[in-house]
């Protein structure tokens, strides 16, 4: 792709500002009036389809103007936006609305100011919790080859799981196992049990190595679940975004998402390993339920240890230079108060 020579850049970035504001197909007639070019329709429509030639731009069938795709908005957001740090004084009226004292609500406290600030649906991944340790496992035969596993945590947490066998065993199999494993892994983190059990399994009969190895797979799983959460806020303001409402379908999907969380906790937990604020437009998230979507994230820290994210969830067509500053100021606000907490 050749590089966007400057006037095109003027062009595509008007164009992306006039249609973020207004939500309508851009005309050349508008662009020629708002780039400060000294450029006719006519030139200006040229432009317009090298541009949508590119990828840039399109043309919705019922109008003349054209919308940005998500290549136009992420070639907007790289290197086209401008966007200024928030006031002082707005920094520190943010500010006000973290208590330290009270770090249970800080969390919370993040998620509600960034669905309030941007009308969106605001999210905050929870610090990651310590490895979950176990206290105690027992099985419970279901059926000829469903078992269920339970896991009590140290922390006093109970998961359980279903376990698919193979081969059926009996109570007294299942109690040898479930003593077994309490015996020599009690206190034991399943990442730990994981690398010592590949060695003892060796010793242990042959016919309980999967039983054995279908516990520590689904134990691990359990374990980073219950690792990783998110607090939401803010997802209904989604109803009143007219990009969005005006596919129910799509709205539906992706309320779905929120409560599934597993795929956009994983969405989430790239931005707990990456520097500074973080942009996902579209399907650049890899999830079909936030096309037509952008995610706006940043890592918080506690005493320089990277522990999570704060996010904002909106449409495509929304104000980057607004939003960016709003996510970025607030991973910072935690993180001094969960620091000055700790």
């Amino acid at each position: 792709m050749k590089p966007l020579d400057t006037r095109s850049q003027i062009l595509l970035k008007t164009l992306i500002e006039r249609y973020i504001a207004e939500g309508q197909p851009v005309g050349s007639r508008a662009l020629s009036r708002y780039s400060g070019l000294e450029l006719s329709p006519a030139t200006v429509r040229n432009v317009m389809s090298d541009l949508e030639e590119m990828g840039f731009i399109s043309s919705p069938h019922t109008s003349a103007g054209r919308v940005p795709t998500s290549l136009g908005y992420r070639f907007f957001v790289d290197a086209l936006l401008t966007v200024q740090p928030m006031e002082s004084n707005r920094v520190q009226a943010l500010k006000g609305q973290f208590q330290p004292d009270q770090p249970g609500r800080l969390i919370s406290s993040a998620s509600h100011m960034l669905s309030n600030l941007t009308q969106f649906a605001g999210v905050v991944v929870t610090p990651r919790k310590d490895a979950v340790r176990i206290r105690q496992i027992e099985f419970i035969k279901l059926s000829e080859n469903r078992i269920l596993l339970i896991i009590v945590t140290t922390a006093g947490d109970v998961q359980n799981r279903i376990l698919i066998t193979r081969r059926s065993y009996n109570s007294s199999e299942l109690g040898a196992a479930a003593s077994y494993l309490n015996e020599h892994f009690a206190g034991l983190a399943f990442e730990d049990i994981r690398k010592r059990i590949r060695e003892e399994l060796q010793q242990l009969r042959s016919d309980m190595s999967e039983l054995m190895t279908a516990t520590v797979e689904a134990g691990s799983e359990a374990a980073e679940e219950s690792a990783l959460n998110y607090v939401i806020s803010g997802e209904t303001n989604l109803l009143d975004v007219e990009d969005l409402s005006s596919n129910m379908s799509r709205l539906r999907e992706l309320f779905k998402l929120f409560e599934q969380r597993t795929g956009l906790m994983q969405l989430l937990d790239l931005s707990n390993r990456a520097q500074g604020v973080q942009i996902f437009i579209g399907d650049e998230s890899g999830l079909a339920q936030l096309d037509g979507c952008s995610v706006i994230t940043a890592p918080y820290e506690v005493d320089g240890q990277l522990v999570g994210s704060v996010g904002v969830i909106g449409p495509t067509r929304m104000a980057y230079d607004r939003v960016i500053p709003i996510v970025d100021i607030t991973a910072r606000l935690l993180s001094n108060a969960l620091s000055s907490n700790s």
